[in-house]
């Protein structure tokens, strides 16, 4: 597990972006425990995704909200469902960044119409989008773009009627409600969001985490180990600060 290096002169939200990055996003939960000096038991999805890219570098950046619908036709005008897919592509598009799409499938029954396969996945891509975090589904798994994370509800073969429905939202995927500019982490574990002033102290959070996790597991993988050695690496543990 590597640290965030010269955490503290980061301040750059990019080079914090950065840094977070490099820790998967349990790590990313663990070290919000400490910011926010208590347990989580929200602002996480709290079901088994699907990944599609598991070796790739976790993503963080800033949240992109929209809203679809599959099963059936959008119900507005074609030049206003015209316009609106027009404006959830600019919004994409617009700063600051990095970006990641946080997308929640309406449907009664998620998944129905996927929104991301080859085509989708190489524009956001192009746009300069890191990824997306669904509970709708993904296709087209062989041609879709290898450097776009996908972490979705489930894998289906057709988009339906596929459709944006709303865009810069409040949105909820599988029990992580996500605002509009929020801070999002995600890698093949799912999603956890969080504000951009608990950003700025991740880093040295994610620092003490991994320090305090070290006596332990030096222990856990010696020769030997017993109990009482535990319990040494336990209070080893408890005087890092």
């Amino acid at each position: 597990m590597l640290l965030c290096k010269d955490k503290s002169r980061m301040s750059d939200p990019t080079e914090l972006f950065a840094a977070l990055s490099e820790h998967d996003t349990p790590t990313i939960c663990n070290a919000l425990e400490v910011v926010r000096g208590a347990r989580l038991s929200q602002g996480f999805t709290r079901q088994t995704m699907i990944c599609a890219w598991p070796k790739l570098k976790p993503i963080c950046g800033y949240a992109r909200t929209a809203q679809i619908r599959a099963a059936g036709p959008s119900n507005q005008p074609p030049d206003a469902a015209k316009q609106l897919r027009q404006d959830y592509y600019r919004n994409l598009a617009a700063a600051p960044g990095p970006v990641i799409t946080v997308l929640q499938d309406l449907d009664s029954q998620p998944g129905q119409g996927a929104f991301w396969g080859e085509v989708n996945t190489h524009i956001h891509h192009g746009l300069g989008v890191l990824g997306c975090v669904t509970n709708g589904s993904i296709r087209d798994l062989d041609v879709v773009q290898p450097d776009f994370q996908l972490i979705a509800g489930s894998v289906g073969p057709s988009h339906a009627h596929v459709h944006v429905e709303a865009i810069n939202v409040t949105v909820e995927i599988f029990g992580m409600i996500v605002n509009p500019g929020d801070i999002i982490h995600a890698d093949r574990h799912g999603a956890v969001v969080f504000s951009a002033e608990e950003l700025t102290q991740l880093p040295a959070a994610v620092d003490l985490c991994v320090r305090r996790e070290e006596p332990i597991l030096r222990a856990a993988k010696a020769p030997g180990f017993t109990v009482d050695d535990l319990i040494a690496a336990w209070g080893e543990a408890d005087d890092v600060h």
